[in-house]
């Protein structure tokens, strides 16, 4: 219409893929399918390249996992190459169903693959139903499902999307070992705006510390001195030689809070490189701790004004407590 602007272009997404997996489906309940079209890619490389080449405008990737732990190509995918951001997190509980072709029965089956994160979560499982078959690992669950709708396999473990997406049956409909456990996943973009700050929100980063006595210690004493909550720390090898190693870390908090922003600069000024990963709003379903009030905002800006008047040559008397 004359006189109206441009509607803006919608987001193109990527996915860790096939079609089929816990990244699809933690991709479709975050974000509503109008808001871009979205499609898959073979690896999590694959995916982060999308977006780094702006084939793509941003990437859901898995981050980690409640019971494997982290994913380290996603860890190190981030902590490598040009700069990502992390926009917002995704929690989806995950449930594994042993999927087959119509009419397979369970003494049927010789090969059974699944992506090895799947594996080590129904590894017990697996044994009491197929005692003696061992598992082949695989590039992820959607494409151990499509290797069973194509007969290059006779079994998969995977989500019930996949197995539904590739027309297999369901044999088992949960083979996890551990109930209820829970993958968080990452959207992440070029660098650009942040989101705002929520009130409970998380910032995560990575730095590289050298080979040094007390190394970590000082790292950690920066978060600590400021009241400054971790939910998670994670040592990663730099590939540059034994001894030297990244930390990747979530905190609580935003950068633009005084504090968080006080602990960065910190930490870019005693580590030998820091790579801020993003600030987001918390989306685990927990608040963050309460701020201590010597690290409140109010705290931050008094004592910035206190140092400023001290420049000045106004030199304060006490201040009341």
């Amino acid at each position: 219409m004359p006189g109206k602007p441009p509607s803006p272009s919608p987001t193109r997404f990527v996915y860790l893929g096939p079609e089929g997996t816990f990244a699809e489906a933690a991709l479709s309940r975050a974000i509503p399918s109008e808001e871009g079209p979205r499609a898959p890619r073979s690896s999590v490389a694959a995916a982060l390249a999308a977006v780094r080449s702006g084939e793509a405008d941003a990437a859901l990737v898995p981050f980690e996992n409640s019971v494997e732990g982290s994913v380290p190509p996603t860890m190190d995918g981030l902590a490598d190459g040009d700069p990502l951001v992390i926009t917002r997190e995704v929690f989806l509980e995950v449930a594994f169903v042993l999927a087959v072709r119509p009419g397979t029965e369970l003494a049927d089956i010789r090969s059974l693959a699944s992506h090895p994160h799947a594996l080590a979560q129904t590894s017990r499982r697996l044994a009491e139903l197929l005692p003696g078959l061992t598992p082949v690992p695989w590039t992820s669950t959607a494409a151990a499902a499509a290797a069973v709708a194509a007969g290059e396999l006779d079994a998969a473990v995977c989500a019930p999307i996949a197995a539904s997406r590739y027309g297999l049956e369901s044999l088992t409909d949960d083979v996890a070992d551990h109930a209820g456990a829970v993958t968080r996943f990452v959207l992440v973009s070029r660098p650009g705006p942040l989101p705002a700050p929520t009130g409970n929100d998380k910032t995560s980063l990575v730095a590289v510390v050298g080979d040094r006595t007390g190394a970590l210690l000082e790292l950690l004493s920066e978060f600590a001195v400021r009241g400054i909550n971790l939910t998670r720390i994670e040592s990663r090898p730099t590939r540059q030689r034994l001894g030297v190693y990244s930390f990747s870390l979530d905190c609580e908090g935003h950068v633009a809070e005084p504090r968080v922003g006080e602990a960065l600069a910190a930490l870019h000024r005693l580590a030998d490189d820091v790579r801020f990963l993003g600030s987001y709003a918390r989306a685990d379903g927990r608040e963050n701790r309460p701020v201590p009030a010597e690290s409140s905002d109010d705290a931050f800006a008094d004592a910035a004004d206190w140092v400023a008047r001290l420049r000045a040559g106004d030199v304060p008397g006490p201040s009341p407590r």
